[in-house]
């Protein structure tokens, strides 16, 4: 519940600001003798959109980083770092992607993420708890796992996908705004009205959530795909083996930072149907379980998309 709560002021707070500075930056531009201008303000919501989730883009690995403390491997320091930058790079050349920097971050529970702007400039990082209680076989499905997500350009597709929802959410809030302000409060002026901007910013919270539920519908797609590529260079039994130890620790304290989730291999559980389950950016493990033992055999076919 806690998760959900900050999930939420987070999501008040971006899109408040976001229309507060769209508003002080050029929201009157588009309007004409009082009139909103639609292709104006779409032009205007697309860029707004699109560069703000292309810049978080090219910070991500910045901000993973720094948010989790993950401390880049440059020169191994024992056999342990030797091995998994050995097959970091063995999984990373047969999924057709340059060597990713890999990373080790201090957390108690076993996880893993990986982000970066594009597939050949990625970053794979791993939990200390991950490395201390999983076998090598686990630890070397789960970063099949991640280097299926690098492959597979799913930072990308979410950035580009969360680009356009942003754009839409702005675009539609002020839209609703206009008409509050315009067919309710009766306003006749030739600059919106105080309705329209209160209206617009809630507006912008109350899409903003729906557009969330969608991005993390997709969120939860690629996480199957990447499973099945974390089977197809690990093993399935060794994916699944993977799966069931995340499974049984997922009572373990989850030290992973707010806005980390979408990117690690697990975010906890969610059970049911509700909204945490609705914003969840994984599925539950029991069902990335099941589909793995339903899937065909991985020599089947490739999981990666063709690039």
């Amino acid at each position: 519940m806690l998760r959900l709560v900050l999930f939420l002021a987070t999501n008040l707070a971006v899109m408040v600001m976001v229309g507060l500075v769209l508003n002080l930056l050029g929201i009157h531009s588009t309007f004409v003798d009082g009139q909103l201008q639609i292709s104006p303000l779409l032009i205007l919501c697309l860029v707004w959109g699109m560069v703000g989730s292309l810049v978080s883009l090219a910070m991500s690995k910045w901000i993973a980083k720094s948010s989790t403390g993950a401390e880049v491997i440059m020169q191994p320091r024992h056999e342990g770092e030797r091995w998994l930058l050995a097959t970091v790079a063995e999984l990373a050349q047969r999924a057709g992607i340059n060597m990713p920097e890999v990373a080790v971050f201090d957390a108690p529970q076993a996880n893993a993420f990986a982000t970066g702007w594009n597939r050949n400039e990625a970053l794979v990082a791993v939990s200390t708890g991950l490395l201390q209680r999983m076998t090598r076989d686990e630890i070397r499905a789960v970063l099949g796992h991640e280097i299926g997500h690098v492959a597979n350009g799913d930072m990308v597709t979410l950035a580009l996908i969360q680009g356009v929802l942003n754009a839409f959410v702005m675009f539609f809030a002020r839209l609703i705004g206009n008409f509050i302000d315009r067919s309710v409060f009766n306003n006749e002026d030739d600059t919106p009205g105080l309705a329209y901007y209160i209206s617009s910013m809630i507006g912008d919270i109350v899409l903003g959530l729906l557009a969330n539920i969608i991005l993390m519908w997709f969120s939860r797609l690629r996480e199957f795909r990447a499973d099945a590529a974390g089977a197809h260079l690990a093993g399935r039994n060794a994916m699944i083996a993977a799966l069931e130890r995340l499974h049984r620790e997922q009572q373990m304290p989850d030290d992973m930072p707010q806005g980390m989730h979408a990117l690690a291999i697990t975010e906890g559980a969610h059970e049911g149907i509700s909204l945490a389950a609705l914003l969840a950016s994984h599925p539950p493990l029991e069902e990335r379980i099941r589909a793995l033992n339903a899937a065909a055999p991985v020599s089947q076919g490739t999981p990666f998309r063709t690039m």
